[in-house]
C-alpha cells in the first residue's frame, strides 16, 4: 500500500527540488509552499531574483525590502501577476500568516501603517494540480524540508539551495548541483 502524504503537513514548509529534478522551470529551487488543499497546491520559488529592482516597480514598498531589493520570479503560473511576503507580528487583514510569522502580503495596504519588517515581491507563482504534488514528492522530485524565515527573505538566494541542504547534514552536505559531475 502506497503512504499518500499528507498536504495539511506541506503549508509553510519547503520543498527543494532533487538535483535530479530536470524542468527547467524548478531545476534547483527552494519553493515555499503557501497554501494547498485537495484541488491542489501553491508556492513561490524563493531563489529566483530578477534584475529588476523593487524600487522601479512598486517604490512605496522599496524601504521594506529584503535585501537584495529585486522582484523574483514566483514560478511559471500567471508571470504578470504579482505576489507579497511579508514577516510581520500577526495576521491581519493586509498579512496571511503562512509559518512563523511570515505570510502573504496584500500591497494595496499603505506601508507606514503596517508591523512588518521585510518584504519580498515575486512575478508569477508555482502550481500544483490535485495529487500532482505528491506524485512529484513520491517520485522523488522534492525534499519536503522545514522552512524558516531566513530563508524567506535570504539575502543570498542564489545559494539557498545549497544552504537549506547543508542545514539538514548528513548525505544532504555532499549533494552537488550537478550529479554527473559526482
Amino acid at each position: 500500500m502506497t503512504r499518500r502524504l499528507d498536504l495539511s503537513l506541506l503549508r509553510g514548509r519547503l520543498l527543494v527540488a532533487t538535483p535530479t529534478l530536470a524542468d527547467p522551470n524548478f531545476s534547483h529551487t527552494v519553493v515555499l509552499i503557501l497554501d494547498h488543499d485537495e484541488e491542489g497546491s501553491l508556492g513561490v520559488v524563493l531563489n529566483r531574483p530578477t534584475p529588476v529592482e523593487l524600487v522601479t516597480v512598486l517604490p512605496e514598498w522599496h524601504g521594506l525590502a529584503a535585501s537584495p531589493g529585486r522582484v523574483f520570479v514566483g514560478g511559471p503560473v500567471q508571470p504578470d501577476g504579482v505576489l507579497a511576503l511579508a514577516e510581520g507580528s500577526g495576521p491581519s487583514d493586509e498579512l496571511t500568516v503562512v509559518r512563523d510569522g511570515v505570510g502573504v502580503l496584500d500591497l494595496q495596504a499603505d506601508p507606514s501603517q503596517l508591523l512588518v519588517s521585510r518584504v519580498r515581491v515575486f512575478a508569477g507563482y508555482a502550481g500544483w494540480g490535485a495529487g500532482q504534488i505528491q506524485a512529484e514528492i513520491a517520485r522523488g522530485d522534492w525534499f519536503v524540508i522545514d522552512a524558516t524565515p531566513d530563508d524567506v527573505f535570504s539575502d543570498d538566494p542564489e545559494s539557498l539551495w545549497t544552504t537549506v541542504l547543508r542545514r539538514q547534514g548528513g548525505t544532504f552536505t555532499t549533494i552537488p548541483k550537478d550529479p554527473t559531475l559526482n
